[in-house]
């Protein structure tokens, strides 16, 4: 099996002043067959009959098609089963299906969406498309082998309205935004990111009042990365030497969190714990350095930070530009783990420190767990594989 992943950031923005947004997004990881399945669909019209149109569609289309039924099966029970407007006297939602299957070959399949765009080598890349008719309906069927690095980005036609009326008379075409995306698609950022790129443009040439609902999923495809946390010494201090055997022995980069931790850490590696004086951010305690060791960092006030941002990325990722630029510790942990990794193994010492005993303060061992499992939780929602150890 090859070593690469798929990277899924998705984001969508209401229609102003409903409350409800008429799109929805659904992912299935497959286990029977090893395929990621993405639906991207768009409810007719907007509010609430839009929002069970879209939610009902992408629900149906996702489950179907995990037990491995055919796609002409799947829009057949759609149009069968979609219920039907009073007003418009007509039943669909437009979806775009992403299937993955191992991250080797993508099946694209789009009706009345906006065609996905897909990059590769940075460039637009044009694939093919076949048009099948599946009950009265236009659908465009694709098969592509993809490669590391490759970026598929999948929307609704609220992206290619943004602006209409406005800054454009006919929208934010589809190749202005593959000319304003081509140009981030190279340089590393996360799916998440160059989603919220898209959208918040989006909402910028609507001018903060998106007239339809507005949804984009990009897809990247990178190779798997693995990343090591510790925080907190052992219960039993007999187990420090064993903790930090099986700690440093993993492949990938080394995040130490803690003092005490870190004092164990540089004398189980045998070199010189070095601290800095720098408050980059005055919340957040200064970084010190252990050679051998990518990042040392204070423990649960740091990791609090951390889990703050990880809520937030889930969320809109308005805090990008406060991690995404930051130099202390709980910005360059946030870069790590929400960009760099995709399989982050926690090593969780369950000795309880005396500094946090003191009951002015609001940190105790409970906490400390609870933060490492609120950010387990907030990181497998990002798509990354978690393996927690505790000692």
């Amino acid at each position: 099996m090859n070593n690469l992943c798929a990277d899924i950031g998705y984001r969508s923005l209401h229609k102003f002043g409903e409350e409800l947004c008429g799109d929805h997004i659904e992912i299935i990881e497959n286990e029977l067959d090893g395929s990621t399945i993405i639906v991207l669909a768009d409810g007719l019209g907007s509010g609430v009959k839009a929002n069970i149109l879209s939610t009902m569609t992408a629900k149906i289309i996702s489950t179907m098609m995990a037990q491995g039924l055919d796609i002409k099966d799947c829009v057949e029970t759609i149009a069968a089963t979609l219920p039907v407007c009073g007003v418009r006297g007509v039943a669909y939602s437009t979806f775009t299906i992403i299937r993955l299957h191992h991250n080797e070959t993508a099946d694209i399949i789009q009706y009345d969406n906006p065609p996905v765009i897909f990059f590769r080598n940075g460039k637009n890349y044009d694939y093919p498309m076949t048009e099948l008719i599946i009950g009265g309906k236009k659908i465009l069927s694709s098969h592509v082998d993809i490669q590391k690095d490759d970026v598929l980005i999948a929307m609704t036609d609220g992206c290619v309205h943004a602006g209409v009326g406005a800054l454009y008379n006919f929208g934010w075409k589809r190749e202005d935004i593959i000319e304003y995306m081509e140009i981030l698609c190279d340089v590393g950022f996360t799916a998440k990111n160059l989603n919220t790129v898209l959208l918040d443009e989006c909402f910028a040439l609507y001018g903060g009042k998106p007239g339809d609902d507005t949804s984009a999923c990009t897809v990247r495809i990178r190779s798997r990365e693995p990343m090591n946390l510790v925080l907190g010494p052992p219960a039993n201090r007999d187990d420090c030497d064993k903790m930090m055997s099986l700690f440093f022995s993993k492949e990938g980069k080394h995040i130490v969190c803690g003092g005490t931790t870190s004092t164990i850490a540089a004398r189980y590696l045998n070199k010189p714990l070095i601290p800095t004086l720098e408050f980059p951010d005055p919340e957040v305690p200064p970084i010190a350095k252990i050679e051998g060791v990518e990042l040392v960092t204070e423990g649960v006030i740091t990791i609090n930070k951390v889990l703050s941002y990880a809520k937030n990325y889930l969320a809109d990722n308005s805090e990008y530009r406060t991690w995404g630029y930051g130099r202390d510790g709980a910005s360059l942990i946030a870069k790590l783990l929400f960009e760099e990794a995709t399989d982050i193994n926690f090593y969780v010492g369950c000795a309880v420190n005396p500094a946090h005993q003191n009951p002015a303060l609001p940190i105790n061992f409970n906490i400390k767990m609870n933060l490492v499992q609120e950010l387990s939780q907030c990181l497998q929602k990002m798509g990354k594989r978690i393996k927690v150890s505790y000692f």
